[in-house]
């Protein structure tokens, strides 16, 4: 086996195993910083044998194994200076025979048990996207829109009260799952999110590992919970997403922006199943969640054919709803989008500057501008917003379609 096969072996075990591995530990031994510590550890053994060894037939039993002996290890040295009675049984106890409760997937189980309501939401949303989605701290600052050493003392805190509350890393029972399930939401929306449009310089532009495990766990979730409307709005907004994927990045490497997309290309089965979630949640009558107000605008923007034969005044009034319930700087800024459409660049360049003590640092505010001033024929103002949008951009394709339209002003 060749090193580049065993190095996609080690990657591919990483997205697949990283939770399992974590929530079996934490199950076991009950901390979360030394599941994550062994697990690490574990592949990092990988790393090293794996290349002279080849890859083992079953990787994530081995990887289990290795983080358990790891674990083992320094709970021995541990309990020598410090004698804690519960780490040392847990040394000679088989694993526990607790019962799955509501939840039998693994991963799903931990991101409902990180998502404690102990902690703040973006707390909680934070350590889950580490523990769970595998996600790099700098990924999560960039989702966050925080610089990288805030979210790292972010995270560490949120361990160090996790470890000093006793929060007991249980299965989370049927009552409890009402009280948890935005936090989950949330985190499978930016585990998604960072599938869709990677943030890393070194990652693939879209990584379909993470989007294809985001639809799984909330296909779970919506089996679990077929009567809340937030969990049917999040898949169908992700299916709807997800439909759009071959065509989203060219032959040449480049990010292909929803007007200019082959439709032919999208995934009917993925709309169809998207717009079935959408107009179900219609017709329940009750007003809907930000969720499902993302899924309706995605899909007015599946529903036609041509991207000239937009509803825009549908997604205006979209939006306008989805400020109501999140007047978000985000949200303004998408709703401008919109505005553009309708009222033309000037006005919504007035909106969008509006938000420039909040956004300075996001790339796509950058990039709004730069097209809107382009569209206004203000080109050196738009060179300049472009030039600030690349500085920011993380994603390589999107990096290529905005250094294109910025070279193209001439």
């Amino acid at each position: 086996m060749s090193v580049t096969d065993v190095s996609e072996a080690i990657t591919r075990a990483h997205h697949e195993e990283w939770a399992r591995v974590v929530a079996a530990l934490t199950r076991r031994f009950g901390d979360l910083d030394i599941a994550e510590e062994a697990t690490a550890e574990a592949f990092a053994i990988a790393v090293t044998r794996w290349p002279a060894d080849g890859v083992p037939p079953n990787p994530g039993a081995w990887l289990t194994t290795t983080a358990k002996r790891k674990t083992i290890d320094r709970i021995r040295r541990e309990n020598r200076r410090d004698a804690k009675q519960r780490e040392a049984q847990a040394l000679y106890d088989s694993d526990p025979s607790e019962p799955p409760g509501a939840i039998d997937d693994p991963r799903l189980r931990l991101i409902f048990t990180c998502c404690h309501p102990a902690l703040a939401m973006e707390t909680r949303v934070a350590l889950t996207l580490r523990m769970v989605g595998g996600l790099t701290v700098p990924e999560i600052a960039r989702a966050f829109l925080v610089q990288e050493a805030a979210m790292g003392q972010r995270i560490t805190r949120a361990k160090a009260k996790i470890k000093a509350a006793r929060i007991p890393y249980r299965v989370p029972s049927a009552e409890d799952l009402p009280e948890r399930v935005s936090g989950v939401l949330a985190v499978l929306f930016l585990v998604f999110n960072e599938g869709y449009l990677a943030t890393g310089p070194d990652t693939d532009p879209v990584r379909h590992d993470l989007t294809a495990e985001a639809i799984r766990l909330a296909r779970l979730l919506r089996a679990l919970m077929p009567e809340d409307g937030e969990v049917a709005g999040l898949l169908a907004l992700m299916l709807l997403t997800e439909a759009r994927r071959t065509a989203r990045v060219s032959a040449s490497g480049e990010l292909v922006p929803l007007d200019e997309q082959d439709r032919e290309a999208w995934d009917g089965a993925l709309i169809a199943e998207g717009h079935q979630l959408v107009r179900e949640r219609l017709a329940a009558g009750v007003a809907p969640g930000r969720y499902q107000i993302l899924a309706a605008i995605n899909a007015v923007h599946t529903s036609v054919r041509d991207a000239s034969d937009t509803d825009w005044w549908q997604v205006l009034a979209l939006y306008d709803q989805l400020t109501r319930l999140d007047p978000s700087p985000i949200v303004a800024l998408n709703r401008a989008v919109a505005v553009a459409e309708l009222d033309g660049p000037e006005v919504a360049l007035a909106a969008v500057d509006r938000l420039a003590d909040t956004l300075a640092g996001y790339h796509a505010y950058h990039a709004t501008r730069a097209d809107l001033l382009r569209r206004l024929g203000c080109s050196e103002e738009s060179r300049a917003a472009y030039d600030n949008a690349i500085e920011l951009a993380g994603n390589t394709a999107e990096t290529a379609y905005l250094t294109r339209r910025r070279d193209e002003l001439g």
